[in-house]
């Protein structure tokens, strides 16, 4: 079971994310799209948007730095057990609370507004119950480590090896195994979030638009110097035409 769990499962998720994006992208790219529903409600959205994402964000960079770093290379830059663990901790449930408060406000909002929530799918509702729970069993996880202190299970021993092992194609099973259980449920929900990914709304996350970041700027003429030396001036709507001259004088016929 465990050679099931933590040497197969893995890749086929990442052949489902893999192969269901580019089925989507080929077949459903007009349904390659968050179905935005800003037109509809905008005070609730302007709050609960930016705080999911920019949680979610902070919760992405936080696994990169706690499965990929392995242990060795923050113990050569000089930061200790300690303080890497009070930090993973601190910022952590900061990032976990952000998102899980982001995402409880877009539900809301989704539930009480009518246009919002008649447009809202049955693979909607499965989505944002995966999401929620893989959110919660993270926090799960990070007060569970608090509660135990300096006793806390140390997951760079366990999952993060686990992990980077499955990048080389020799997954390490048993060091996934050694992990307690909270880690098993979060990873297993984990994968069934990222099975789903390109069959949901959450498939627009890989077609950000990062190029707005980098095109060049629009450059608006202003009206002052568009009426400049040899502009024409604007006509009043009571003039009949040709009543004013270049310069903006009046003219007689």
């Amino acid at each position: 079971m465990n050679f099931l769990l933590w040497g197969v499962l893995p890749y086929v998720v990442v052949a489902v994310l893999v192969g269901g994006t580019v089925w989507r992208y080929r077949y459903d790219k007009f349904g390659w799209t968050t179905r935005s529903s800003q037109l509809y409600e905008s005070r609730l959205l302007r709050i609960g948007s930016p705080l999911f994402h920019f949680g979610i964000l902070m919760v992405l960079f936080g696994h990169i730095g706690g499965l990929v770093v392995p242990k060795s290379w923050t113990e050569a830059l000089g930061i200790s057990e300690g303080l890497y663990h009070f930090n993973a901790l601190f910022f952590g449930t900061l990032a976990g609370i952000a998102t899980l408060g982001g995402l409880a406000l877009l539900i809301y909002r989704r539930r009480t507004t009518g246009p919002v929530f008649m447009a809202t799918t049955k693979n909607d509702k499965a989505m944002y119950v995966v999401l929620v729970s893989a959110i919660i069993l993270g926090l799960w996880t990070t007060l569970v480590a608090v509660g135990a202190g300096h006793d806390a299970h140390d997951y760079r021993e366990t999952v993060s090896p686990w992990f980077r092992s499955l990048f080389t194609l020799r997954p390490d099973v048993d060091a996934m195994a050694a992990a307690p259980i909270q880690f098993h449920i979060h990873v297993l929900v984990a994968f069934l979030l990222f099975s789903m990914w390109p069959f949901t709304r959450l498939v627009h996350a890989f077609t950000a638009p990062l190029h707005y970041l980098f095109r060049p700027y629009i450059v608006y003429r202003s009206r002052d110097a568009a009426h400049g030396a040899g502009a024409r001036a604007p006509r009043r709507g009571w003039e009949p035409v040709g009543t004013r001259d270049n310069a903006g004088r009046r003219r007689n016929r």
